[in-house]
This record gives structure tokens, sequence and C-alpha cells, in this order.
């Protein structure tokens, strides 16, 4: 070993404590930044707070003007009077709570099995005849206005005699494009070495599909099944469905609130009784939503 070697050894390594990089930002930067969110922040809740405390205002207080963001004499009797009108409906209460229940379940898991398994080929198949094509129509699909939509959802369920029926909701909600181009966009970031791998231990492309591409899109399926569930949710499905027996809980609500200046009270407890379900769906996945709405953008 020559002396230059041994020389070399024998020097003591010397640690570099590396500083954190920091932001080229002054100290009042930070404080507008915060304010400006802050700003926001409210501005994005009040309505919310507006809805619960609406609800449990007593009537003279509900048309109070200008109107109060709080309320003086909190009470319930909005909620006791709501429970009390559908309790009194020849269809039950639970009747509509199961046809909303079974119609958002049903339709956003078969839109994010459909959607998924669609855009699978889509996104990894780029050769696939048809694909750019493809691609394009349901890009300018989302452009179209849903009430331009629902003429031609409707005439195509009159003409396969579904409707007054579940399907009639159930098809349109299968086949939305949003989560087709939702799903297309996350699954075209998974690494193709990764499926190539699978292939050759002998994989096929439904188990690549079910074991690969699912778990690694779930922040997107999760995404999908809030907006479809909640699209499903506050639907009241009646362009479609016309038996009440058929008809889901937000038709019911609907009908109460619009009982005029006597069941005012009522309304408000509405807002607060649809909008919680949807709430708590976004509390339970709001991290793989934010990662999703991080890493799917339009991309070629």
């Amino acid at each position: 070993m020559s002396s230059a070697t041994k020389s070399a050894t024998n020097v003591k390594k010397i640690k570099v404590h590396k500083r954190p990089k920091r932001l080229n930002r002054s100290r009042f930067g930070n404080v507008m930044i915060f304010l400006v969110l802050l700003v926001f922040g409210v501005y994005s809740v009040l309505p919310m707070i507006m809805a619960v405390t609406q609800s449990l205002k007593p009537m003279s207080e509900l048309y109070i003007y200008p109107p109060k963001i709080f309320v003086s004499r909190p009470t319930l009797d909005n909620f006791r009077t709501l429970f009390d009108l559908l309790s009194t409906s020849w269809v039950p209460f639970s009747r509509y709570v199961f046809n909303t229940v079974f119609v958002s379940v049903v339709g956003t898991v078969g839109h994010i099995i459909i959607a998924s398994m669609c855009a699978y080929p889509l996104a990894k198949y780029p050769k696939m005849p048809g694909n750019k094509l493809i691609s394009a129509i349901i890009v300018y699909s989302l452009m179209i206005s849903p009430a331009v939509t629902d003429i031609a959802n409707y005439q195509t369920m009159a003409s396969l005699r579904l409707i007054d029926t579940y399907w009639a909701v159930l098809l349109p909600a299968f086949g939305a494009s949003f989560g087709l181009y939702l799903m297309r966009q996350f699954m075209g970031q998974i690494s193709d070495s990764l499926i190539e791998a699978a292939k050759i231990d002998g994989a096929g492309d439904f188990r690549i599909y079910i074991q690969i591409i699912m778990p690694n899109v779930k922040p997107a399926w999760l995404t999908l099944a809030l907006f479809s569930f909640q699209s499903l949710w506050n639907s009241t499905s009646s362009t479609y469905i016309f038996s009440e027996e058929l008809k889901t809980l937000p038709y019911a609500l609907n009908q109460i609130a619009s009982g005029g200046i006597a069941r005012a009270g009522a309304a408000a407890a509405v807002v607060v009784v649809m909008m919680v379900v949807p709430i708590i769906f976004f509390i339970v996945s709001q991290s793989s939503i934010m990662e999703t709405m991080a890493s799917s953008g339009l991309k070629e």
C-alpha cells in the first residue's frame, strides 16, 4: 500500500452539517399568506356554519334581517318537526332511507368497478386501436352540461323500459365519464416496468388489475367514491322514478321543504340532515383525496 493511500485512510472524516434550506420569504410574507388562507378558509366554512345555526333557530329568529350567524335561543324543535312530518308519510321513513342508501352504495361501487376496468387498457395500452379517439371523447364529454345528457339518458332508459326502476338511476351513474377520466389519468402514473415484471411472472391482465393496479390507485378510487356517493346521495331521482315507494330521501325532504313559511324550520333542518353523510365521508377519506388532487392532472 502506498504512502499516499495510507495517509488518505488516516484522514479523519469531517462531518458536514447541512443547514436546512429556508424559503426566501420574509416574515411579513408568511403572515400575509396565512391571513389570505385564513380568509378563504372562513369563507369556505361559513355556509356550513350558517346551515347548522339556521337549523337550531326558533321561528322567531329565522326571518330576522339582517340574518345573524349565531343563534340566541338554540332549539331542536326544527328536527322534531321534520321527523314528525316524515313519520306521518304513507311511505315509511325507513323506505326512503333504504332507497337512498341502496342507490348511493350500488351506484358508487358499480361506477368505480366499471370506470377502473375501462381506464386500465386506455392508460396502459396506448397502441390499442381507437385509444386516442376514446380518450378525446371522454375529455370532451366532461364539457357537456348534465341537463343535455339527462335528455339522452331518459330516452335510453325509456327505450329499454327501465323507467320507474332502480336501474334508471344506476345505469347512468355506472357510465359517468368523470370517473373514467380520473382513473385513466391516475393509472397512467403507474410504472410500466411493474406491469411487465408481473407479466413475466405469469400474471394475466385481470390479476394485474386486481393485485397491482387497484391497490396503487386507491387514492383515486376513494376520491371517485366520494364524488359519486355525494352526487347519488343528493339526487332526487324524480326524473326517472315516479313510484313513491322507490323515491329517495332527498325527494321526500324537498317535498317537506317546499311547504312554505310554516315549514321554514323543517327546511333548515333538511339541509343539515342531507350534508352530514357526505361530510363524514370526506373526513374519513380526505388524505387520499388530497393526494389525488395533487397528482392527477391533464396529461397526454
